[in-house]
């Protein structure tokens, strides 16, 4: 079994990114789980705007959406600012709009089968929002989340430190973290075992 990160920091390779360290906590149970896993850093390639699969000339996505295609469980990252998910998860998200118009040779919608969950740091509130909306746009697309599919880590209202820099609610977000890797991993082998099928005419 694969598992994919999406990380939507806004913070090109080699900066350090606080959404990477704490979805490395997802990364590290998934592998803890026998789960391949992999992580693609969306800012680092020029996503072309767009709901289609391949943009044309220039559009980096073709080969980041072979590695979605090619896992059981995908996972997007993002950071909260103004209290919504990151600029690049909403990229992310549109682009992964046209897996809804896909089947596979038996009529199932490419993306059912699957599971997903979110890892959401930032030190600002908001952190519900962003699961909630990102969530909700993997589930339209046909992923399935499973219960408690998300960790994140915020100290509250107002600006802040980050990851980090603060230890403070480490132990919680990892803990959660933890819990969403063993319930996608869970879900995912419980697809595998009895997959959805085509939705009826």
């Amino acid at each position: 079994m694969r598992a994919l990160v999406i990380n939507c920091t806004l913070k090109p390779s080699p900066q350090d990114s606080n959404t990477h360290a704490l979805a490395s906590v997802v990364l590290d149970a998934l592998r803890g789980h026998g789960v391949e896993v992999d992580e693609v850093r969306a800012v680092d390639f020029d996503i072309k705007p767009g709901v289609e699969s391949d943009m044309g000339p220039g559009d980096q996505w073709p080969p980041i959406l072979e590695k979605v295609l090619a896992a059981r469980i995908l996972v997007v990252a993002s950071p909260t600012w103004l209290g919504r998910p990151s600029s690049v998860a909403q990229r992310v998200l549109e682009r992964l709009d046209a897996l809804i118009a896909q089947t596979d040779d038996d009529g199932v919608p490419i993306a059912y089968n699957r599971v997903a969950g979110v890892v959401v740091t930032g030190n600002e509130d908001g952190a519900h929002h962003v699961i909630s909306e990102i969530t909700g746009a993997l589930g339209d697309i046909g992923y399935t989340i499973p219960g408690q599919a998300w960790t994140y880590w915020h100290l509250g209202p107002g600006p802040g430190a980050d990851y980090l820099d603060d230890d403070r609610g480490h132990a919680w977000a990892h803990k959660t973290g933890r819990a969403m890797a063993a319930n996608l991993v869970g879900v995912a082998r419980a697809l595998d075992a009895r997959p959805l099928s085509a939705p009826p005419e």
